[in-house]
Formats: C-alpha cells, structure tokens, sequence
C-alpha cells in the first residue's frame, strides 16, 4: 500500500484493538468499516425482535467476533463476561461496558456497513450517550400522557418524541383554556404540543436531568402504539427501528422547526 492510501481500522477494548479495517480511498467502502482484519472471524446473530435475519439474502445482525486477539474477561466479572462471550464467540451488545451493540449488514464486496443499535442507547451529536429507556421511564410520570418514544439523531444535539396522550386528560385541559375540538384534532393543535411538552420538560426539571436529555420538540400522535402497525411486541415493548420508519417524515419536521 503507497500515498494516498490511509488505513482506518475499527475494533474495541474487548477485541485489544482492530477488527475492521477500511481504505477512506476506496468508494466500494465508504459508508462501511471495511472487511474483517484476518486475525479474527466475525459473523451475524439473528435480532428477530428487530427483524433483522443473519441467513437471509440480504445478511444483517448483531456482530460476533472470535479469535486470538479477544480479551479473557472483565476483571472480577464473571458475570458479565458469560453475558459476552458465548462459546468462542464475542457479543458485542449484551454486556453495560459496550455501549450501544452493532447491528451489521455484510456488503458484496466483504465489507461490514453498521445499520443500527441493539442495545437502546445513542449518542447524539457532541458526543453525549442517552439511555433512552430509562428517559421514557421519567417521562412517563408525566399524568396527562400514556405513552411516548424518544429518538435522538446522532447528527443531531437534541431529543424528540412522539407521544400518546391521554385523552381525558387533554379534552380537560382544552375545556379549561376555551380550545375547541375533538381529541384527534387537539393533538394537532400547537397549543396543545406546547402544553405537553411543557409538562415534559417540568418532569425533566424535577428529575434534574442533563440538559441534552430534555425533550425539545413533540408530536402527538391519537393513536396508541399498536401491533396493527407493527409498532410493539406482543408483550407492548417498543419496536424502535419500525417506529423510526413509520415516523420517519414526522421525525425529520420536528427537527426543522425546533432549530
């Protein structure tokens, strides 16, 4: 390898340095972090709940990785070293070291592209981790609403969420301040999305949350998260890569108008 080529090489702790290794130079490579080096094997696990299939066509999962180069285990953790490492094979999401677990999709070309999260933990974009789950569970104190999900863009610095308020709680407070209209019409209703996000970020002040976990914009969405739109599990958790997608556009205007 001569000028210009450079080497990025993309591993952690666990595996005493580099995994992947990716030519900035190379266009078949951009957006990826390369092929595997050839000191270690890595594979695809399956993440059904995400709905993603490690023998289908198109193989995507959790990275495994196994070879000479992995660590031993976490000092004095053997509890948390059996969460990682299952036979020979190193699991990079189910463990609290590792903070987020990668999602990959091999590429035609060997390489390994990283799609998504398994663990619900993102960083935004000045670096800040947030652990989503236990942000909904604070703000799920908030009374006048039933449910929400957070998402946070990792291009961006702040947080937002689609919310299912409560309905009789909502019609109450549009009685109270003379605002006219049926529920689905309120949670339309600037008025209405400033209120509750003004609930929100009380909860976020009581809680002393960090600056960055607090929620800078809302949408109201009528409609409880269901399973007819392939939103929850059948045991109600959140299915975060599909309410990604079926809010997508939703998600994209939050942020304009919060800039």
């Amino acid at each position: 390898m001569t000028p210009p080529y450079s080497v990025f090489t993309n591993g952690l702790t666990e595996t005493c340095g580099g995994t992947f290794v990716s030519l900035p130079n190379e266009l078949d490579m951009l957006g990826t972090v390369g092929p595997p080096l050839p000191n270690v094997d890595v594979c695809l696990e399956s993440v059904p709940e995400m709905g993603y299939d490690a023998l289908s066509s198109t193989q995507r999962g959790e990275v495994c990785v196994r070879g000479e180069t992995l660590f031993s285990g976490y000092y004095k953790r053997e509890d948390l070293t059996k969460e990682v490492m299952v036979g020979e094979w190193f699991h990079t999401a189910p463990n609290n070291f590792f903070p987020s677990g990668d999602i990959g999709e091999w590429q035609p070309n060997g390489s390994m592209k990283i799609i998504d999260r398994k663990k619900n933990i993102f960083k935004l974009s000045h670096g800040e981790y947030v652990a989503v789950e236990n942000l909904e569970n604070v703000y799920g104190n908030v009374p006048d609403i039933d449910s929400l999900w957070i998402y946070g863009n990792s291009f961006e610095s702040f947080l937002v969420a689609v919310v299912n308020p409560n309905k009789q709680a909502l019609e109450r407070w549009a009685e109270a301040n003379g605002v006219p209209g049926d529920f689905d019409s309120l949670c339309e209703i600037l008025k209405a999305k400033e209120y509750i996000l003004g609930e929100l970020t009380r909860v976020a002040k009581e809680k002393q949350l960090k600056g960055f976990e607090f929620i800078r914009a809302v949408h109201l969405d009528p409609v409880p998260f269901d399973m007819d739109r392939d939103l929850i599990t059948p045991t109600f958790k959140k299915k975060r890569p599909q309410l990604l997608k079926y809010y997508q556009s939703i998600i994209d205007n939050m942020y304009k108008s919060a800039k």
